[in-house]
């Protein structure tokens, strides 16, 4: 993604120093497969944010200009605190396509210096347009070149900064998504969306609305509009078929699990134990009102439960080259899900046309691997090499009509010589339908019997310059819909990001 010549990385290091941009201000999930620059030994080292609770009073503020030279920033050594060892990107910046994700600075870099006085100030802005076009070459009842996308702006606010509140962060969000959906307007027939920015309606949404306070050295407390995706079971959106993109979940039991641009009342409790572990909870508000397409900043009734998520997870940093992440998590809900087979009289749906029977208490599990295998890593961050992630998950098979879905992947950085930052990217995966929704197929004459999809995608990414990124990808969809007499699909995709 990020292919840059050395001036450009330091330029844009430099930009990130300044601003206090080297690390997002929350403990965030490792992300083996984003971008790196080149490893070079005058790269600047990622500094902790500005709003650590455990920084120093003494400690030098750094460069407050934009004239100020990078080699007299030179940060004070000291131990970084347990709650930052969990950092979604095990990379120096942040990823320009990942849709799941604050968008770094980019085509207007420090404008006017803008930035900059922004950054002094406690404001971190950000914006960007994600753009993901596909055309299916095989499948489907028609050919379609469609394109959608999703612009965001951000803005996170160091409270030490501007109130005095050290350790606390502020967060904000707001994202629009626009334009087709290939699967829906060619007939494709897939369980998981081959261009996963659209979805959760074509509308401008409050995505981010909460508040983050560290609790000395290993406590984050987070509350507000949020979204159990981003913290449990948390995964990367590089690809572009859904399949591969963000936690697991929310592509199975969305009906309740919700997954970015969607927002809902939440909070997470994160303690880091030592060694690299955590252990983590959460408790999300489940309200399909949070769904509707108009526009809203919050919805204040129409709660049918609350999901509890629970998680822990071991990451591995260092500059081994081995760095990884293992995460394990069970959620619950409390709210009501309809049977995917039986009525309210135990006998089959599609033969009565009665109610659903209510079942009460949802749940699942899920198992979360990133590895670097080879290669080189720099302060945790992986720089160049193979890494490969594995994704499982297992929702209940009362009320989920897809109950498990299983991906495996790699990612490997610097495939040709002198294109720094490029990243290849190939997934396989499978997305089962429940058995018992299977049961209830048998039971129409001339309904086919939905099975398993089974989907692959391979991608190879670059940016020419440091805010675009290009990302041409195929796809190839194996029994759409789990239904085995439908003829494979097989799509032609560009993901493009552009970051202002």
């Amino acid at each position: 993604m990020m292919i840059l010549s050395r001036m450009r990385v330091l330029a844009l290091a430099s930009t990130a120093t300044m601003l206090g941009l080297a690390q997002p201000a929350t403990a965030q999930q490792v992300d083996i497969g984003a971008p790196a620059p080149p490893p070079a030994a005058d790269a600047p080292v990622a500094q902790p944010p500005a709003n650590d609770s455990q920084k120093p009073a003494t400690e030098p503020a750094g460069p407050s200009g934009p004239d100020t030279p990078v080699e007299t920033a030179a940060p004070a050594r000291r131990r970084v605190p347990n709650h930052m060892q969990h950092p979604r990107n095990m990379l120096f910046y942040q990823p320009i396509g990942d849709t799941q994700s604050d968008a770094p600075p980019g085509l207007f870099a420090d404008w006017r210096h803008a930035r900059t006085w922004l950054g002094d100030r406690g404001f971190d802005v950000s914006a960007r347009y994600a753009s993901e076009s596909g055309y299916n070459f095989t499948g489907g009842q028609r050919k379609k070149l469609t394109e959608t996308g999703q612009v965001d702006f951000g803005a996170k606010i160091d409270m030490a900064k501007i109130a005095g509140i050290e350790g606390g962060t502020l967060q904000a969000t707001i994202t629009w998504r626009r334009g087709r959906n290939l699967s829906d307007d060619a007939g494709l027939g897939t369980l998981q969306q081959v261009q996963e920015v659209y979805g959760r309606g074509q509308t401008v949404r409050v995505t981010q609305l909460w508040y983050e306070q560290k609790i000395g050295d290993a406590v984050e407390l987070k509350l507000g509009r949020t979204n159990p995706g981003t913290d449990f079971a948390a995964f990367s959106c590089h690809f572009q078929n859904l399949s591969f993109c963000g936690a697991q979940p929310g592509n199975l039991v969305g009906d309740y699990w919700y997954n970015w641009p969607v927002s809902q009342w939440g909070g997470r409790l994160h303690v880091d134990v030592g060694g690299g572990t955590y252990l983590q909870i959460g408790a999300y508000e489940v309200n399909p009102l949070n769904l509707k397409n108009n526009f809203f900043v919050a919805r204040w009734h129409g709660a049918t439960g609350a999901l509890i998520p629970v998680e822990a997870g071991w990451t591995r940093l260092g500059d081994t080259g081995h760095v990884g992440s293992y995460k394990l998590g069970a959620w619950y809900s409390t709210a009501n899900g309809d049977d995917v087979l039986l009525d309210i009289n135990r006998r089959p749906i599609v033969v009565t046309g009665l109610a659903p029977l209510q079942r009460s208490g949802r749940y699942g599990v899920y198992a979360n691997v990133q590895q670097q295998l080879t290669g080189t890593s720099k302060d945790g961050k992986a720089l160049t090499g193979l890494g490969i992630f594995a994704n499982v998950t297992q929702a209940d098979r009362a009320t989920s009509v897809t109950d498990n879905q299983a991906t495996l992947g790699i990612f490997y950085k610097g495939l040709l010589p002198g294109l720094e930052g490029d990243v290849l990217g190939l997934a396989v995966g499978r997305t089962n339908v429940n058995g018992r929704a299977a049961d209830a197929d048998r039971l129409i004459p001339g309904t086919p019997v939905r099975d398993a999809e089974y989907a692959a995608e391979i991608y190879y990414s670059l940016t020419p310059v440091p805010w675009l990124e290009l990302q041409p990808n195929v796809q190839w969809i194996h029994h759409p819909g789990g239904v085995r007499t439908r003829g494979d699909v097989g799509v032609l995709g560009l993901k493009a990001a552009v970051t202002l």
